[in-house]
Formats: C-alpha cells, sequence, structure tokens
C-alpha cells in the first residue's frame, strides 16, 4: 500500500495490532488475514464516505472479528450477523470490543506477534518471510526482493510456513525470555527488512513509504525494551535512526531522487542523529560488534560529515569490509564497492562487483552502479546498457526517472554521441 493515499497509510499503520488481535482471537493465521483483508475492502468503501473512525486498529479489529464470526457462524450453518451498517456506525462499541478483544496491551500484542512467527519450528528464512507477511503485511514480490529471490519461490515458501505451523498448532501465547532470547536474530531481521521496505519501496507510486520505517523504529524501540543491555538491539535502533533521519532530504519538491551528495544536510534530522550516536556509543562499549553496529557505524560517519566532501570515505571501505567478513552478502559488497570506488577509484570498483552479475542480476542498484563506474572509466555504450537495465529493473516510477536524469545529464553535458550508441 502506498502512503501517498491517506486512508491505505491508515490501513497498513493500523495491520500490525489489527492481525494480532485477530490472530489471537481465532487462533489462526489465514483466518486471522482473511478477517483483516476483508474489514480492509469494508473501510475502503466507507471511510471516504464517513471519514476513518478515531481509532483506525480497533475499528478494523471490530469489523474483522465479525467477519470471522460471520464465516464461521455460516459454516456451521448458524445465524448471520447484524448487518454491516449497524456494526460500523458503533464507534463507542468498537473501542470497547476492541479492548475486550485485544487487551490492554497493543503493543506488546504486536511485538509478540513477531516472535510467534518467529518460532523454532520452522526455518530461520521461513521465520522471517512469515513474519513479513502476517505482520507488516508486505506482499510476496516485497519480500522475494528482500531475499533476492523469485516471487514463485517466495509464495512457495510462505505457503510451507503457514502449512507448517498449522501442522504443529503452534501456541499464539507470549514467548518466555528463553525463548525470545533464541528468536531475537530473526525478530531483529524483520524489523530491519520491514524498514528496508519503507525506505526504498518495492512498487507502488511511492519510493518512500515512511510509515513503514516508523513502524520499525517503534518496533525497535519495543524490542530494546525487552533487551536494553543488548548491543545489536542498540545498533539496529541506531542504524535505523540514522538512515530515517535523511528522509525529509531523500527526494526533492517533484518526488525525483536526491542522491546523498546533492541532499540539502541542514534537513536532517539532528535530533534523530544525534539520539542514534548516543544509542550507539553505548552499544559500541559493550564490546561486541555485529552487522547492525557496523551498519550503525557507517550510516554515523555520514551523519556527521557536514559536508560530502567531508566524509570519511577510506574508514567506510573498511567497515563494509568488516561487515563482509561478519555476514558476507553481495548486496554487501556491492556497497563496500560504492566507497572503494572514492577511496580507490572507478576501476577497483568495478573489479569489486563484476562477479557479482549472477546473484544481482536483477538488482537495481547493481546495474545502476555498475553503469556508474563504467562511465567514469570513459566505458559510455556499456554504461548506457547498465543503466537500461537498471531502468528495467527499476521497483519504483522515481527510480527509473533518476536513472533517465543521470543519463540526460551526461548526454547533454558531455558525450553526445551516447545518445547514438
Amino acid at each position: 500500500m502506498s502512503s501517498a493515499n491517506p486512508i491505505e497509510a491508515l490501513l497498513t499503520a493500523a495491520r500490525p495490532r489489527a492481525v494480532a488481535a485477530l490472530l489471537r482471537n481465532f487462533r489462526d493465521l489465514d483466518m486471522a488475514e482473511d478477517a483483516f483483508q476483508e474489514a480492509c475492502l469494508k473501510a475502503l468503501q466507507t471511510w471516504p464516505v464517513n471519514g476513518p473512525p478515531r481509532d483506525a486498529a480497533a475499528w478494523l479489529i471490530f469489523v474483522g472479528r465479525n467477519v470471522a464470526l460471520d464465516r464461521l457462524r455460516r459454516s456451521r450453518k448458524e445465524d448471520a450477523l447484524p448487518d454491516e451498517a449497524q456494526m460500523s456506525d458503533l464507534e463507542d462499541a468498537e473501542d470497547s470490543m476492541a479492548e475486550r478483544i485485544d487487551g490492554t496491551h497493543y503493543r506488546d500484542d504486536i511485538l509478540r506477534l513477531l516472535f510467534v512467527c518467529c518460532n523454532p519450528v520452522l526455518p530461520v528464512a521461513q521465520q522471517i518471510a512469515l513474519a513479513l507477511r502476517v505482520v507488516s503485511g508486505l506482499s510476496v514480490k516485497e519480500i522475494a526482493r528482500a531475499f533476492l529471490v523469485s516471487e514463485a519461490a517466495m509464495e512457495q515458501r510462505i505457503t510451507r510456513a503457514k502449512r507448517r505451523v498449522g501442522e504443529s498448532e503452534i501456541p499464539f501465547e507470549t514467548p518466555g525470555a528463553v525463548e525470545r532470547a533464541e528468536r531475537l536474530r530473526a525478530v531483529a531481521t524483520v524489523i530491519y527488512l520491514i524498514f528496508n521496505e519503507g525506505y526504498a519501496a518495492t512498487g507502488g507510486t511511492a519510493h518512500i513509504k515512511a510509515p513503514l520505517c516508523e513502524e520499525a523504529i517503534r518496533l525497535a524501540r519495543l524490542l530494546l525494551r525487552l533487551f536494553n543491555a543488548e548491543p545489536e538491539v542498540m545498533g539496529l535502533t541506531a542504524l535505523l535512526l540514522l538512515q530515517h533521519a535523511r528522509a525529509a532530504a531523500r527526494l526533492d519538491a517533484e518526488g525525483a531522487i536526491v542522491v546523498l551528495e546533492d541532499q540539502d544536510r541542514t534537513r536532517w534530522d539532528k535530533g534523530a542523529i544525534a539520539e542514534a550516536l548516543i544509542m550507539l556509543e553505548k552499544a559500541v562499549r559493550h564490546h561486541q560488534p555485529g552487522p547492525y553496529q557496523i551498519q550503525a557505524a557507517i550510516a554515523a560517519l555520514h551523519a556527521q560529515a557536514a559536508r560530502p566532501e567531508d566524509t570519511d570515505w577510506l574508514q567506510i571501505e573498511l567497515l563494509y569490509r568488516t561487515l563482509e567478513q561478519i555476514e558476507p552478502s553481495p548486496v554487501i559488497t556491492l556497497n563496500r564497492a560504492v566507497a572503494t570506488n572514492k577511496v580507490r577509484g572507478a576501476a577497483a570498483a568495478l573489479a569489486l562487483i563484476e562477479p557479482l552479475a549472477e546473484p544481482l542480476g536483477s538488482y537495481f542498484y547493481f546495474h545502476g552502479a555498475r553503469g556508474a563506474f563504467l562511465l567514469q572509466l570513459g566505458r559510455e555504450a556499456e554504461a548506457k546498457t547498465s543503466f537500461d537495465r537498471a531502468i528495467a529493473c527499476a521497483n519504483t516510477a522515481a527510480e527509473a526517472a533518476h536513472i533517465r536524469t543521470q543519463i540526460d545529464r551526461f548526454i547533454k553535458d558531455n558525450k553526445p554521441n551516447l545518445a547514438r550508441s
């Protein structure tokens, strides 16, 4: 759902709380998801006319619960529920009903749902995929991109996870302290991926989905309450704060992407940056470095540079090298190549990413970076091919427009023959 539509943004923000409540009530993942979707459809029909309710999640819980009960009753050939108008007009009753269904621990319920989905009865990859689907409502396409797999493969993975959950009869109870600790890494990964989808959307009209970023930060803060001495949770929270601190400067007035070097740094959220730096410093004192702390350290170096030319690229490249050793992945290597380009030039950066052509063949940023490196090396025709490929892989109109702008600017200013190559 795009944050550009206020009602869709409300539905997206309400999803975790509503699904958590419905799941707790019916103890069935499919039923909870279906009930939520039905409630969303009713919301899309009534909210534009009557205006959204004061508490969107409570409304969705109330309507979703009645939809599910109606289905259960019909399946048992019992009496139907009151009509929709009668249900949706009872705003005070919605709050009361939601309170009875969901208790007084909405926030804990959302995090609890993450821990439920990250049950070790499932392989870790299935835990994370299921949590992203059920809790955050990310589409199969969005989740597939996070894992760099095809949509068909991800669909199968989620289906298998749901089937296994049903067969295992997983209790939807709050995990104990030991179980929470065992599931912490997977839950942190889910929160990180929710943020990533908000930071650079996989589809839709909005390149940035701020509500998803804000929800991920809120969940990270909740996780930090549960694990207040865990340095990686501190690192994760600091990382998300640092990344989101740049949100106001990442798009121009027309919604076009503004690259880091061109951003107006006075628009960065200094309060969030200061909070994150304190949190990161506290994490580092534990002397237990991990991937989130390292990524936060990289983001901190960007945040602390008053001007682009003040960026400590050498330190950033060293941090990426460390990150590669701890958690190797083609995306991390690609990110390291950007720093390598700044430190040792485009040839070294290009050599670093050429072996990634297969695993990152459908990854927008790979082709965009490769095109930029080739351009710096004067290999215009190859650069144009890479840029064309990047446009084909773009997830949003803003990404495609950004590449086209770079090509047009280059053709206009420097290389008139490029258009014909």
